[in-house]
C-alpha cells in the first residue's frame, strides 16, 4: 500500500478544487484499506490517552463537504477506537432561536474541545461563508446592525468575516488547539449515485430530502465559494487538505493517516512524569497492596 504524502493534499492560496482529484488510488484493495484503517486509529486512539494526559493541547478536526461527501461515516469509522470520553462530535445544523442571539462564531467556540480532547465539526463555521453566500438572505436572520436587505451584504462584508474566521483559527492555534480542516471532495457524478442509492433502497431513504436536488442545482456556485473559502484560510496553523472522496474508503485512510502523521510531530506530547517523591516510594505502594488482604 502506498504512504500517505500529505503534502499533496494540502491547500495553498494557488490551489484550485477544479484541479483536485476526487478520487485516488492507495494500492490497496478494501480488505487492505480497511485493516490499515484499523491500525491508525488504534495509534490515534492512544494519542488522545496520552495528550489528555500533558493536558496542554486538545484537537479540531473540521469537515467540510457536499451532501453525501461521507462526513458521518468517516467519522464513525476514523474514531472508532477512541475512548468515548476522548472525543467530542458536532454537527452544526440550522442556527437555533438561541444561537441567532449571539454572534455568528459562538455556538462554535463553546463547543470546542477541552485540553486532552479531539473535537470533531461536521459541518463548521465555515457554513457562515458557504451557505450564506448561496443564500445571503440567511444572514438576516441574524439581525446585524447596519444589515438591512441582502443589498447591504456586499464584498467588504465577506472580507471581514473572513478576517475574523481567520483571527479565531489564529487565537485558538496560539492556545494549544492543533486544527486540521478536510476538504472532502466529491465529483458530482459520484453524488448522482449516492443520491440514487438513497432513493432506491429502503434503508437509506431516510437520509433524502428533496432539498438536497434543490442544493445539487446550485453545485458550481458552491464550488465557487469553497474555493474562495479554502483559498483566504488555508493557514500554516490551520491548514486545510483536499480529500479525494469518491471512494470512501480510501478517504478514511488518507484522512486518519494525515493526523496521525501531523499529531506524531508534536514530540513534546508525553505521559507526564510521576512526582519525584512517589516515584521512590513504587514498591512501598506495591507491596501495601499485595499484602492488602
Amino acid at each position: 500500500m502506498k504512504n500517505v504524502n500529505i503534502t499533496s493534499y494540502i491547500a495553498t492560496e494557488t490551489t484550485k478544487i477544479q484541479d483536485a482529484s476526487t478520487e485516488t488510488d492507495l494500492g490497496a484493495n478494501e480488505k487492505e484499506l480497511k485493516k490499515e484503517l484499523k491500525l491508525i486509529r488504534r495509534e490515534l486512539g492512544d494519542f488522545q490517552d496520552t495528550m489528555y494526559a500533558h493536558g496542554k493541547y486538545n484537537v479540531l478536526v473540521c469537515l467540510q463537504g457536499m451532501d453525501t461527501a461521507g462526513k458521518d461515516s468517516l467519522i464513525r469509522e476514523v474514531f472508532k477506537d477512541f475512548n468515548a470520553r476522548g472525543v467530542e462530535v458536532y454537527s452544526f445544523k440550522v442556527p437555533t432561536e438561541i444561537e441567532l442571539k449571539h454572534d455568528y462564531l459562538w455556538r462554535h467556540y463553546i463547543a470546542l474541545p477541552a485540553r486532552g480532547k479531539f473535537g470533531v465539526f461536521n459541518r463548521t463555521h465555515y457554513e457562515n461563508v458557504l451557505v450564506t453566500r448561496v443564500h445571503p438572505e440567511y444572514i438576516l436572520g441574524e439581525k446585524l446592525p447596519g444589515i438591512h436587505s441582502v443589498n447591504d451584504i456586499d464584498g467588504e462584508f465577506w472580507n471581514k468575516r473572513f478576517e475574523q474566521i481567520n483571527n479565531f483559527e489564529k487565537h485558538l492555534a496560539d492556545n494549544g488547539t492543533i486544527i486540521f480542516k478536510f476538504f472532502l471532495n466529491l465529483s458530482k457524478e459520484e453524488q448522482k449515485q449516492r443520491l440514487l442509492r438513497r432513493l432506491y433502497l429502503k434503508k437509506k431513504n431516510w437520509k433524502f430530502s428533496p432539498g438536497d436536488l434543490e442544493e445539487r442545482k446550485l453545485w458550481n456556485i458552491y464550488q465557487k465559494y469553497y474555493q474562495d473559502a479554502i483559498s483566504r484560510t488555508s493557514k500554516t496553523h490551520a491548514p486545510w487538505y483536499i480529500i479525494p472522496a469518491d471512494n470512501k474508503k480510501s478517504a478514511r485512510v488518507i484522512v486518519a493517516s494525515i493526523l496521525l502523521q501531523v499529531l506524531k510531530t508534536y514530540s513534546d506530547i508525553a505521559e507526564p512524569e510521576l512526582d519525584d517523591k512517589v516515584k521512590k516510594n513504587l514498591e512501598i505502594y506495591k507491596q501495601e497492596l499485595e499484602n492488602d488482604n
